[in-house]
């Protein structure tokens, strides 16, 4: 008979009372446990800060750098944050001079 492990939740970090408004950053969320593996499984959001309440984050994710998935409008639970940390812009692409 095998016994089921117990698995404890994601440590909870320390999040900040205030987070300015248009900041950038990359959030790493807790995404469940792999059910094969049975490891911890993350999804990483990068974007600007809309509002933060010390509950919900409202985060206007980026677009992908390669034009795949358009920027949209998210919400994160502070409850599924695992990390938090600013990012700088990225930078902007050089048009070349057509020849």
């Amino acid at each position: 008979m095998q016994e089921e492990q117990q698995q404890e939740p994601m440590p909870r970090i320390p999040l900040p009372s205030h987070i300015p408004e248009g900041a950038r950053l990359v959030v790493r969320v807790a995404d469940g446990i792999d059910e094969y593996s049975g490891r911890p499984q993350f999804r990483d959001f990068v974007g600007h800060v809309r509002s933060w309440d010390g509950v919900t984050l409202a985060l206007t994710r980026d677009a992908s750098a390669n034009g795949r998935r358009p920027a949209e409008d998210v919400a994160i639970d502070a409850r599924t944050i695992v990390r938090l940390k600013p990012v700088p812009e990225r930078p902007k692409r050089r048009v070349q001079p057509e020849q």
